[in-house]
């Protein structure tokens, strides 16, 4: 009897596990993060970027993170929290690209 009683804690234990284990992962929104950091950088380092553009980029990066963390700390990232953070990356990435194409521009950083 005692047998079966621990056999069956252990078969719903096997079964409850799962459950506990959400899903925090964002591969996607790292990779892209690391990318648009490195772009933000060879910006900086071509020159292509001032100070202050690259200032206002990084507060837009930042502020991702901060909303991914934000995600994350319920133990699950939802699909809505995944649209909007890979709307927030979007929109991210076109202002690296539209700042770094913009008239202004320094010298290149050696």
């Amino acid at each position: 009897m005692k047998t079966v009683k621990i056999a069956a804690i252990v078969l719903a234990s096997m079964f409850a596990i799962p459950a506990f284990a959400q899903n925090t992962n964002t591969p996607n929104v790292d990779k892209r993060e690391a990318n648009q950091q490195g772009r933000i950088a060879d910006g900086i380092n071509s020159g292509a970027l001032t100070a202050k553009e690259a200032g206002n980029l990084e507060k837009r990066e930042a502020k991702i993170a901060t909303d991914e963390q934000a995600a994350k700390a319920d133990g699950k990232v939802t699909k809505a929290e995944r649209a909007k953070l890979q709307h927030e990356e979007n929109r991210a990435s076109r202002k690296i690209h539209a700042k770094k194409h913009n008239a202004s521009a320094t010298t290149p950083s050696t």
